[in-house]
């Protein structure tokens, strides 16, 4: 029997050392995007922050406790980072089941096989009984890995994980921004609910003086019927108002994956900003590849490369291996004595001569797919250069807009004020007021967008330079 073991160790070693790979040498495709950041008149170029995005965690970010507080929530229930935390599980299971076939199985066997037949011997018939008894530990139709095929498998498996825990982190970081921007999207309808009410108590003073001016002669019924016509506008906003914060909170419940306490909810933009501003204005392009969609995309695309390995094994003859060591005894009590032990070992080589195309159909389909791939990381690269360069586009001209914005509601503010003053002394029509009402409205609306923009903003660029990972 030790002979047995020697020589099998021998032949599967001497195979072992044999192996190759048919696999491609895998390149990093050179990304094709350019190497620096955008120019322009919407860039503008400044140091880039002491930490980058990536290397920032989302708690430091996100400066607002209460928002921290939802997205801690939303990152412990929401349903579809469970969905990608089980597609991880998944592909790790069948990467390790793919692994095990570099290894033999061993099995162990035990048999007895009783029989009794007649035995005619000086013309007297017998009755004669042969019981075995036999037990053996072996393997059976081990592949040897001559060509690499099932190491190429194996790797294939390997980078269908490691995307798959890619994709579960990119679902992270989409999750964080998600759950952020709604949350700032909730806060900037709050905010304008209460400025809607604000309007409605202040057009609602206009239309009773209107009313009163008429009763007196002094107004016309088409100057009460114009401040009716802003008081209504108010009114019938404010209720759509309701709505879209009601939406807004049943669309935050969802992302945080449970009912958010009312005290995280919030009820206004917050003055102070809700997440750092000292993210970089500048962007290399090797900023992308530390984003997991980009980093899932190079992993399946090495899968591929592993396939076309395995495809290319498939030319050549499949080497395989049984294997026996054990004992067997016409007696139970002799089955482990000495002199009933036996071995066998039983390699075996395949190589199908006509397929009609089959095997060259499978490589043409592992190139396919590794071309298929390859556009996908490249778009992917490319998605991501654009989504970066969208944020800092709108990062390089939010700073003046929000300024221009913020002089234009001052400016209508004050104007609304005068306009109603002389007014109500009589100097200047209503027509000049509702003008003033009107403007200050569309004033006010649009200031508050800008602020939301800008929050939003900061939320894309965090998230579309790799941030939300720690």
């Amino acid at each position: 029997m030790t002979r047995g073991i020697h020589a099998l160790g021998a032949l599967t070693l001497s195979l072992a050392l044999a192996a190759c790979d048919l696999a491609p040498k895998y390149v990093r495709p050179q990304a094709p995007i350019p190497v620096g950041s955008p120019e322009g008149p919407a860039y503008v170029n400044g140091a880039d922050a002491a930490i980058a995005p990536a290397d920032t965690a989302w708690r430091d970010f996100f400066t607002d406790a209460r928002l921290a507080r939802v997205i801690e929530t939303a990152l412990a229930n929401n349903r579809d980072l469970r969905l990608a935390v089980a597609n991880v599980a998944q592909a790790r299971a069948q990467y390790r089941v793919q692994r095990a076939d570099l290894l033999p199985t061993v099995g162990a066997t035990g048999t007895a096989t009783y029989s009794e037949q007649p035995l005619v011997q000086f013309g007297q018939s017998q009755r004669l009984n042969n019981d075995v008894y036999q037990a053996q530990v072996g393997v059976s139709a081990w592949e040897i890995d001559l060509f690499g095929r099932v190491r190429n498998l194996g790797k294939a498996a390997q980078e269908q994980y490691f995307a798959a825990v890619e994709n579960r982190n990119a679902a992270q970081t989409a999750l964080i921004a998600e759950t952020a921007n709604a949350w700032l999207t909730m806060a900037a309808d709050y905010e304008r609910l209460r400025i809607l009410h604000d309007l409605r108590e202040a057009f609602g003073k206009t239309l009773e003086l209107t009313r009163a001016r008429f009763a007196k002669g002094v107004a016309s019924e088409l100057e009460v019927r114009q401040a009716q016509t802003s008081y209504d506008q108010a009114v019938s906003d404010i209720a759509q108002a309701t709505t879209l914060v009601a939406q807004d909170q049943n669309a935050l419940n969802l992302l945080a994956g449970t009912t958010v306490p009312a005290g995280d909810l919030p009820d206004a933009m917050p003055q102070g900003g809700a997440t750092l501003e000292n993210l970089p204005a500048n962007m290399s392009s090797e900023v992308l590849l530390r984003r997991p969609d980009i980093a899932a995309a190079e992993h399946a695309l090495r899968g591929a490369n592993a396939n076309i390995g395995a495809a290319r094994a498939a030319f050549f003859p499949t080497i395989s291996l049984t294997a026996a060591l054990g004992t067997v005894s016409q007696g139970l009590s002799n089955l482990f004595g000495g002199g009933s032990d036996f071995w066998s070992v039983a390699p075996s080589a395949t190589l199908p001569i006509f397929d009609f195309g089959r095997r060259k159909g499978n490589l043409q389909y592992a190139r396919a797919t590794y071309d298929a791939l390859l556009a996908t990381y490249e778009k992917s690269v490319q998605t991501g250069f654009r989504e970066v360069a969208d944020a800092l586009a709108r990062r390089g001209t939010m700073t003046q807009q929000l300024e221009a914005q913020t002089s234009l509601r001052d400016a209508s503010r004050r104007a609304y004020i005068l306009s109603d003053a002389r007014f109500r002394s009589g100097v200047d029509s209503f027509l000049t007021t509702l003008d003033a009402q009107r403007t200050l409205y569309a004033a006010e609306q649009s200031l508050l967008a800008t602020r939301l923009t800008r929050a939003s903003n900061m939320v894309e660029l965090y998230r579309s330079m790799g941030g939300g990972l720690r």
